[in-house]
């Protein structure tokens, strides 16, 4: 009778969730008002503890850029239009490569825990031989306390 029950469930023995979800920080890209209508790029990173929780890491997603582009990207302290330099070393930053459906993304680590507090920034910059030129900023807000 017990094995014909529907409502009857095994017990759940493993729960998978992410475990960094409450210390995630989250930015939302977009092209800065001057280059409105030149550019339209738009995408979202984030910023988060690795598996080890000595070393951040972070990712961006971009979308509606140029096919076959390559786009460096970094994370910066102080916030959009207010930078207080690159968190970690540019190296750890490799290049958007975008695809032929304008959408691109990449990682980074960096060798140092992931802050609490403070303003920090994600750039995305229109070409390494063009690189003073943003073509996507976004703040990165701190995780929900």
């Amino acid at each position: 009778l017990g094995a014909c029950n529907p409502f009857h469930h095994e017990p759940v023995t493993e729960v998978s969730r992410d475990a960094n979800v409450n210390s995630r920080w989250r930015a939302t890209l977009v092209t800065p008002a001057a280059l409105v209508g030149a550019v339209q790029m738009n995408g979202t990173a984030t910023m988060q503890p690795s598996r080890n929780n000595a070393d951040t890491d972070f990712s961006v997603s971009i979308a509606n850029a140029t096919p076959g582009g390559l786009h460096p990207w970094q994370v910066h302290r102080g916030q959009c239009g207010a930078d207080d330099g690159v968190l970690g070393s540019a190296d750890a930053y490799r290049a958007i490569k975008v695809g032929d459906d304008g959408r691109g993304g990449a990682t980074a680590r960096v060798a140092m825990a992931t802050p609490a507090s403070g303003g920090y920034f994600v750039t995305v910059q229109a070409s390494a031989a063009n690189a003073e030129v943003v073509v996507a900023c976004g703040n990165l807000a701190p995780p929900a306390q």
